[in-house]
């Protein structure tokens, strides 16, 4: 089946928080595709709905079925049953984490600049945030492992989010990074949350390493979110699970869940989940060469008309990290502007943590022409901008 993500789809005036919108704004900043639903996973959720009753549902084993042959086959990574936990959301898994594993005022450890909402889980709990900032070249991203040692040594630093494949930056690491991780954690009695919810989204040939796959050490200290709804479009039905093969911290986490009240699926969570796992694949595979094109798109767009602005490589997600530091020290102020200039909405990159203040995010998880007028927005903007300066 060839899939039409050349199709637009139009989201406002249908409570959207992404399409929450003026008329004349494009929004192109939180993490979610306007590309159609895989038609298997429409067709699950019909069905369901079809029955005519929206009373409780279970968790049958069909579920962990489809994320044990799922893992199995696009990533090589044996899951147990057993291991799986069900839940609402990667966030609230996190946050449900963050309260079990730690105590209040103790610290939480992430490499930034990273996806905002960590810094939500960690500060609405009553925990302290550290910043350990990645390497930046002014190329390309890695990590600090002398940083990394100096934050982890700390004693109230109890625990790590880390973020895989890397969100803003679009990074995949290898396994020797992971390694080095979980050894450095490992050390300082440090248990690792792995957000490993882009992890289908990486460039055609390229392959993320699930950090639980690494080695024995990384299995047993770490906790991995996952999910299929930043995947397959459909973060609205609230499906995710965490991944637990440490039986202690799997206890913990499932006593945690459910005593927060996010262990408990919606009427099509299973539905979706199952048919996206066992029969999304011929659309993600799609869906994957799409975003490459897009990047590609992007790229020498940004290189012939806003040269001014670097866009730092990505090999995941559909997310563009751009490197504005050339004519900016204040993201917020920029992406502001750009938005009163043009309706072109953004995400300012400050809100990833003092290492984003000269950056800007782009999802370009849409179609060709809404894409194109995205660039455009973004080149009469910028254009603008330098010259106000």
């Amino acid at each position: 089946m060839k899939y039409d993500f050349d199709k637009i789809i139009n989201r406002r005036n249908t409570n959207s928080l992404k399409w929450d919108v003026g008329d004349n704004e494009l929004p192109m900043w939180v993490a979610d595709m306007d590309f159609p639903v895989a038609e298997p996973i429409m067709a699950a959720i019909q069905k369901k709905l079809q029955v005519g009753a929206l009373g409780y549902s279970i968790i049958p084993a069909a579920w962990n079925e489809a994320y044990m042959s799922w893992w199995r086959t696009r990533h090589n990574f044996l899951i147990q049953p057993e291991w799986l936990v069900f839940t609402t959301g990667v966030l609230p898994a996190i946050s449900s984490a963050v309260r079990k594993l730690t105590t209040p005022a103790e610290k939480v450890l992430i490499q930034t600049p990273v996806y905002n909402n960590f810094f939500n889980s960690i500060i609405n709990n009553g925990r302290q945030v550290v910043e350990c900032p990645l390497q930046y070249d002014g190329r390309n991203y890695s990590m600090d492992f002398e940083q990394l040692k100096e934050g982890l040594s700390d004693p109230q630093v109890s625990l790590m989010i880390l973020c895989n494949p890397q969100n803003p930056s679009g990074h995949l690491w290898s396994s020797y990074e992971l390694f080095k991780v979980g050894e450095l954690c490992a050390k300082h009695n440090v248990t690792v949350i792995a957000d490993e919810i882009h992890c289908d989204l990486t460039d055609p040939g390229k392959d993320y390493v699930p950090f639980a796959s690494v080695s024995d050490v990384c299995r047993d200290i770490s906790i991995t979110c996952m999910a299929p709804t930043k995947t397959f479009n459909i973060a609205g039905v609230n499906s995710a699970a965490v991944m637990v093969p440490n039986e202690f911290l799997r206890h913990k986490m499932w006593r945690q869940l459910n005593t927060d009240e996010v262990a408990e699926p919606n009427i099509i969570a299973m539905e979706a989940t199952i048919a996206a796992f066992n029969q999304g694949e011929e659309w993600l595979d799609q869906l994957r060469e799409y975003i490459y094109e897009n990047k590609r798109i992007c790229r020498e767009f940004l290189q012939e008309k806003i040269p001014e602005i670097y866009l730092v490589p990505s090999e995941a997600t559909y997310l563009l990290w751009l490197d504005c530091s050339k004519f900016c020290d204040n993201s917020v102020e920029l992406m502001e502007y750009i938005r009163r200039d043009s309706g072109l909405y953004l995400s300012e990159g400050a809100e990833f943590g003092q290492a984003g203040i000269q950056f800007l995010r782009m999802n370009i998880a849409c179609p060709k022409a809404v894409l194109l007028d995205g660039l455009a927005r973004l080149e009469k903007s910028i254009n603008s901008y330098i010259t106000s300066k």
